[in-house]
C-alpha cells in the first residue's frame, strides 16, 4: 500500500469538514453498496448528489431524495467529496474531473486503487483516499 492512501489527517477532513458528497455510480439500486453508502451518509448529515449516466435519460434520475446528475461537471453546486463507486480501471477520470470541479477530496472505495490518479489527484493539491469506506472509518473511530 502506497503511504497517505488512508491518511488519517484526509479521512478526518473528509467525514468531520466535509459536508457535500457526489456520489460517482450511486443508481436507484438498493441492493448496491453505493445506494447503502449514501444512505449512511445522508444519516451522517452529509448532503448527497449522486452522479450516474441515467440521469442524462429522458426524466432524469432521483436517488434518495435528491437530483442525479450525469457527470460531476453538471453539478451546479460546490462538492466537497468525490466518491467514486467504479471498478479501479475506470475509477482515474473522474479523480481528474474531480480536481477539475474544485473538490476539497477524493474518496475510492474498498477495493478502488489507482496509483497514477493517487499521484496526479495529490500533485494537485487534493487529498485522496483509497480502498476504504466512510462506514469502515466511521467504526474505527
Amino acid at each position: 500500500m502506497s503511504r497517505g492512501w488512508q491518511d488519517p489527517a484526509w479521512v478526518e477532513m473528509m467525514l468531520e469538514e466535509c459536508s457535500t458528497w457526489a456520489v460517482v455510480g450511486l443508481s436507484g439500486d438498493p441492493s448496491r453498496t453505493a445506494y447503502s453508502i449514501a444512505s449512511l451518509l445522508q444519516d451522517r448529515g452529509k448532503r448527497i448528489i449522486p452522479v450516474h449516466p441515467a440521469a442524462a435519460q429522458d426524466g432524469g434520475l432521483e436517488v434518495l431524495g435528491e437530483r442525479a446528475f450525469a457527470s460531476l461537471s453538471d453539478i451546479d453546486v460546490p462538492v466537497d467529496v468525490v466518491d467514486v463507486f467504479r471498478r479501479s480501471e475506470a475509477a482515474g477520470e473522474f479523480a481528474d474531473e474531480a480536481v477539475r470541479i474544485g473538490a476539497r477530496g477524493v474518496w475510492f472505495q474498498l477495493g478502488v486503487v489507482d496509483q497514477a490518479a493517487f499521484e496526479r489527484t495529490t500533485a494537485a493539491g487534493v487529498p485522496m483516499v483509497m480502498d476504504t469506506c466512510p462506514a469502515i472509518e466511521w467504526r474505527r473511530r
